[in-house]
């Protein structure tokens, strides 16, 4: 073989193998990506029927039911225009309450329940994730919250 030859073959095999890993790490981030939704736009069906999706909100006062299991919750996060029911197994943050700001990563489940895997809560008095926040401005209500 020519070195010229030899010189050809080398770069194609590295941009092979450079198109190759560039591919498995763009598989690696699409499987790893969350969106996130509000209940207004699950009800309209935007969201992954058989993904895994985050959901925010207000906690609805008056929405939290404790369930058989040791750990097992459900209440009703609303956008103030939609609500949704979730399903939790699992400790809760300390700063999960009525009223306040809340993140869900998990899937829909086959009867529309929000079947959660992480609740995540707001972390001070004036914090609101930036998706709830973002979403409740979206639906023309402000946060009910405290005053600052």
């Amino acid at each position: 073989m020519k070195t010229r030859h030899k010189r050809l073959l080398f770069i194609s095999l590295a941009v092979l193998a450079l198109v190759a890993a560039a591919l498995l790490v763009m598989n690696a981030f699409r499987d790893n990506l969350v969106f996130f939704f509000s209940p207004t736009e699950v009800a309209a069906g935007k969201a992954p029927a058989n993904g895994t999706f985050r959901i925010g909100g207000l906690v609805t006062t008056g929405s939290i039911q404790k369930g058989p299991a040791p750990l097992e919750l459900r209440f009703t996060v609303t956008d103030l225009s939609k609500e949704m029911r979730v399903h939790y197994i699992g400790s809760l943050p300390d700063l999960f309450r009525e009223g306040q700001g809340v993140v869900a990563e998990g899937r829909l489940g086959p009867d529309g329940e929000f079947q959660a895997r992480t609740i995540l809560a707001k972390h001070d008095e004036n914090y609101m994730p930036p998706e709830v926040a973002q979403a409740l401005k979206k639906s023309g209500a402000a946060h009910p919250g405290p005053k600052p």
